[in-house]
């Protein structure tokens, strides 16, 4: 026999839980410490956020040679190193750091990047924090109006990520030349560390999945396109860790670079 729930006269609903417009559950049962992961996430992105900006306003110990920190890079000012990508092309900016014109680009791509819209609308909108907990809001709109609606760029901010990517094995490959001489240091493999995570956070992302393998009525007809797609496919699986090791490891390879530039910290490296 069929049994019937009912809503107290509080509010309440028969397990305790409270109850919003038309008996939505506005609370959770959940006895575990489903906080931790929003508050991870929280101090984490906002820990990047902070050095990120200390980082590119900081327009000092950017480059020990050869190591130019991937913040500036590609460095396009006149006070940029002159063997830098692009050294000199906006000419003199005394009152602006060189890496402020080109974070833009990857921190656009990074900030529209379907993963991380997940991990802060959970942790700082609480939109919603967790499975099984309420949302924060009884009314959203998702990404149909402003602010949100800019989120859609993250298409277009792609193909400024793969190019990044290039700019960014340039100069990796850089990195192995000491005073004209090959070379390998602790900031080479760094680098290269570097563009290795990035290259796999970029080219595991949502929207260069469905660049290699959308849009098609049948994907088996188009055999090459198959292939790449399912390459992708199987990268896109730990799109997560790629996510945090190349947003950690960027916030690693500045640090080291700094502490070399500025003589903090000693560079070992081997020279042929």
């Amino acid at each position: 026999m069929a049994t019937q729930t009912h809503t107290r006269a509080d509010g309440r609903g028969p397990a305790g839980t409270a109850t919003g417009r038309g008996g939505a559950a506005r609370a959770s049962l959940r006895q575990d410490r489903w906080w931790v992961t929003p508050a991870v996430t929280v101090a984490v992105l906002t820990g990047f956020v902070g050095y990120g900006m200390w980082a590119a306003f900081r327009n000092a110990a950017y480059y020990a040679d050869p190591y130019l920190s991937p913040f500036y890079s590609p460095c396009l000012t006149d006070s940029c190193p002159r063997d830098a990508l692009g050294s000199g092309f906006f000419g003199d900016l005394p009152w602006i750091s060189p890496a402020i014109p080109i974070l833009i680009f990857p921190l656009g791509f990074r900030l529209t990047c379907y993963y991380y819209r997940k991990a802060y609308y959970r942790s700082f909108w609480w939109a919603p924090p967790a499975c099984a907990v309420p949302d924060a809001r009884r009314k959203y709109s998702g990404e149909t109006r402003l602010p949100l609606i800019m989120q859609n760029v993250h298409r277009y901010f792609l193909y400024f990520g793969i190019l990044f990517i290039g700019l960014l094995a340039y100069e990796a490959v850089g990195a192995f030349g000491f005073d004209g001489h090959f070379g390998v240091g602790v900031g080479t493999g760094m680098l290269v560390v570097n563009v290795v995570l990035l290259g796999l956070y970029t080219f595991s992302c949502h929207s260069f999945r469905h660049l290699c393998g959308g849009g098609l009525r049948t994907l088996s007809a188009h055999p090459i396109r198959r292939q790449m797609w399912q390459a992708v496919s199987a990268l896109n699986r730990r799109h997560m860790v790629w996510a945090w090791a190349s947003l950690l490891w960027i916030m690693i390879t500045d640090l080291y670079i700094w502490l070399v530039a500025a003589g903090h910290l000693h560079d070992y490296h081997w020279v042929a």
